[in-house]
């Protein structure tokens, strides 16, 4: 929007502005909710939701953000059950209609939690699972540090801060604290979580100790705190004789009486201070010169409500780039009926509730979406701060970046002995020394603490790792001998972690996001052990719900990684791969298999209706084929199943497998005279083609070259149901080898027998 020609308000202008905002977006959330639930058109029967007492508590917060302190380059995740409010102002915006909010839950309208993708208005980070939005900001601010010294469009613009709307609850989640941790180790800046602190939970009210303990985790990691306790109106009565006696009960009130006098209402705080303050008669006085709803109004004027003082720490903090927590004081349902009540997360306003506060707010019934009904006098003013808020200045504020080349065939050194593993490491290391490289200028791979043995080395070897300002590698400046180079630069194109693999897929997703937040494509890749992915899911969900493009490599995985255990053996991950929306996953057998499911999937992190990549590896070297690799070859990999050898006769047995299994399944048909043998590189991409297309699957296609009426045998190092499903391509008895049970320690071939895996178990089974 172009700014309004009109003489620039004064201080006290734009705040009686913004309050009067503040209390329109507070309408507007809470009407959405309740259109909801009572107005719209129910087909099911059930309740809608939608936490209107959680949105009350951050109206000002939002309010004060969106439309006085944030930039275009600011990206904010807001807390999930505030939604409503998010979308309230993106309303007043001109960035969502009425039409969504109306439809506030329904299929197609405005989401429960703000979501990137389904979303029509301007969403940075979608939050649901409590932790995901914070934890996503820190890792951005990592990826913005990364741009700036590899982008000169990033470097040129100035920085962004990434901002949260914490709930006070969310600091509860585990992942909360490894994001600080790692942003800690990193040097993290421009960063800012806001914590709604409203002392009230799902269940009941937060510890009262609580906000010292955020306050000492926030400043051990380096962050700047700014604690709003208490709103001016609050700071002006402080002021007054006994108003010191009246901070000290305030400083000093627990939490849940708190939230009780507050639900009480004007009298009962009456009652009570006049009980706890009787000692000061200056305090007494200072009571009675506010009637029952002024008093209420005063003890309700916590920091987190006060707009002046929210734009004052904003504006405080904004003077550098230091992280900055800050503990927003709030009442949960602030300025509703269900203000300060323990039940009021789930708790909806009722219809005579609605009608009061609509009354009260001089809205005329039919009136309720009018952006500005009840304020027509006060159009122009408010229209002038909306259109002015420096966060619209530039519109929509999404990038598009150009797809990075992918060479047809990526180069694969030949081998006769290789693991996918160490195939893995080698591609990448052929990456990295081509210096001409578009795609290899733009990969920048990610590990917790597993870099070296994921066979990363050589990449890091090559590429470096980053960091904002250069530190040499002590061992070699020492002289230690060293196969690797541990040398931190600013050019560098590998992120190292600390061992937690949340961490990782939030970084994962904030690089995945690169081009749409910043501008600039990314191809980033993490390493991670294979059974150590179940650490993350929560991460991993969340980035491909996003939309995030990046590529998993799990390596090493099975039963296989024999001497480690069941500790460190996967077993259900395939079906994590199948299961997973937004994630292709492939576990190749060879070396040329990989490289070219690398190159697809390089492609696919760019496509527009593409996604993110799994690949599932292995530790065990086996011989590699001695093949050309045609055209057809390469489209059968990537495509997720292909004959290694087609069978003989109609009476001929069918092996299917994937993976590091293929030794024993290749000697097993060797064993078996004219029996087929499947390779599958993809069960995920063959059973997604299979429920799409059906007989004209590429599945299909290739099960129609086998016997009818056999049974098929499948076999791989992991659970057996993820090529289990292959019968119901044409109807065919399956018989599935696989892992179904926790790993042990022991050598490949005792494992391979117990587990019903090895060459014996496949040629018994092609006769059962």
């Amino acid at each position: 929007m172009a700014p309004l020609d009109i003489t620039p308000m004064t201080k006290a202008e734009k705040l009686q502005s913004l309050e009067e905002l503040a209390q329109k977006v507070l309408w507007l959330s809470t009407w959405t909710i309740h259109h909801a639930n009572f107005v719209r058109e129910k087909h099911d029967g059930l309740k809608v939701g939608g936490h209107q007492a959680s949105c009350a508590s951050s109206v000002a917060i939002l309010t004060a953000l969106y439309m006085s302190a944030l930039r275009p380059e600011d990206r904010v995740a807001v807390k999930p059950h505030a939604s409503p409010v998010f979308h309230a102002i993106q309303y007043l915006f001109g960035h969502q209609t009425q039409e969504n909010l109306e439809n506030f839950r329904a299929f197609g309208g405005a989401q429960s939690y703000p979501s990137r993708t389904k979303d029509a208005d301007d969403v940075d980070i979608s939050t649901g699972s409590v932790g995901m939005g914070p934890a996503m900001t820190v890792f951005m601010s990592m990826v913005q540090d990364y741009l700036r010294r590899h982008s000169d469009t990033v470097a040129a613009r100035d920085s962004g801060r990434m901002v949260a709307l914490v709930g006070d609850a969310e600091m509860d989640e585990g992942n909360m604290y490894e994001a600080l941790w790692e942003g800690w180790k990193h040097g993290l800046r421009n960063c800012w979580w806001i914590v709604d602190y409203n002392r009230q939970s799902l269940d009941g009210v937060v510890p009262d100790q609580m906000f010292r303990l955020i306050d000492r985790v926030f400043r051990t990691t380096g962050w700047n705190v700014i604690t709003l306790k208490y709103g001016k109106r609050m700071m002006e009565a402080f002021e007054k004789p006994g108003g010191k006696t009246l901070r000290r009960w305030i400083s000093e009130c627990p939490n849940d009486l708190y939230a009780a006098l507050t639900f009480r209402g004007g009298a009962a705080w009456r009652g009570e201070l006049t009980k706890d303050l009787s000692h000061d008669a200056d305090a007494i006085r200072l009571i009675e010169t506010y009637g029952d709803d002024d008093l209420q109004g005063l003890m309700a004027n916590l920091g987190g409500h006060c707009i002046e003082t929210l734009m004052e720490a904003f504006d405080e903090a904004a003077k550098d780039d230091t992280p900055t927590c800050f503990i927003a004081y709030t009442i949960k349902g602030w300025g509703l009926p269900l203000a300060g009540h323990k039940d009021n997360h789930a708790g909806i306003l009722n219809e005579q509730q609605v009608t009061g506060f609509r009354d009260k707010l001089g809205i005329k019934e039919g009136d309720e979406w009018a952006p500005f009904a009840g304020l027509e006098d006060r159009a122009a003013e408010l229209t002038q701060v909306l259109e002015s808020a420096p966060f619209i200045r530039d519109g929509r504020r999404r990038f598009e970046a150009a797809k990075i080349p992918v060479p047809k065939h990526l180069e694969m050194p030949a081998q006769e002995q290789a693991s996918t593993q160490e195939a893995f490491g080698k591609i990448l290391y052929a990456l990295a020394g081509d210096k001409k490289s578009a795609l290899a200028d733009r990969i920048v791979t990610t590990s917790p603490d597993v870099t070296q043995s994921t066979n990363l080395g050589g990449w890091v070897n090559r590429r470096g790792l980053f960091a904002r300002e250069d530190r040499p590698d002590t061992f070699r400046a020492q002289q230690v001998p060293s196969a690797q180079k541990w040398e931190f630069k600013s050019a560098g194109q590998h992120m190292e972690l600390g061992i937690a693999e949340n961490n990782l897929f939030v970084m994962l997703a904030a690089l995945g996001l690169s081009h749409s937040i910043f501008g600039v494509r990314l191809l980033p890749i993490g390493t991670l052990y294979d059974p150590f992915i179940a650490r993350g899911l929560d991460a991993l969900n969340y980035a491909c719900y996003q939309d995030a493009r990046f590529m998993v490599v799990a390596t090493p995985a099975g039963i296989t990684l024999a001497p480690e255990g069941g500790a460190h053996q996967s077993v259900s991950t395939p079906l994590i791969g199948m299961g997973q929306p937004g994630l292709t996953s492939f576990e190749p057998a060879f070396a040329d298999e990989l490289a070219e499911i690398m190159a697809w999937g390089f492609e696919h992190m760019q496509a527009d209706d593409g996604g993110s990549v799994y690949l599932r590896l292995s530790t065990r070297q086996i011989e590699q084929p001695k093949r050309k690799m045609t055209d057809d070859l390469s489209d059968a990999i990537r495509k997720g199943a292909y004959w290694r050898q087609k069978p003989a006769n109609t009476k001929s047995p069918v092996i299917i497998y994937t993976g590091a299994i293929a030794p024993e399944a290749e000697a097993a048909a060797a064993q078996i005279k004219g029996a087929g043998l499947l390779a599958v590189t993809s069960g995920d991409r063959l059973f997604a083609d299979w429920r799409k297309l059906g007989r004209k699957s590429w599945i299909a296609e290739l099960l129609d070259q086998a016997p009818k009426g056999q049974p098929l045998v499948t076999v791989m190092d992991g659970h057996p149901a993820a090529l289990a499903w292959l019968g119901s391509v044409d109807g065919r008895q399956v018989i599935p080898l696989g892992v179904d049970r926790f790993g042990q320690c022991g050598d490949l071939p005792t494992l391979y027998a117990e587990y019903g895996i090895d060459t014996a178990a496949i040629t018994a089974a092609t006769k059962s």
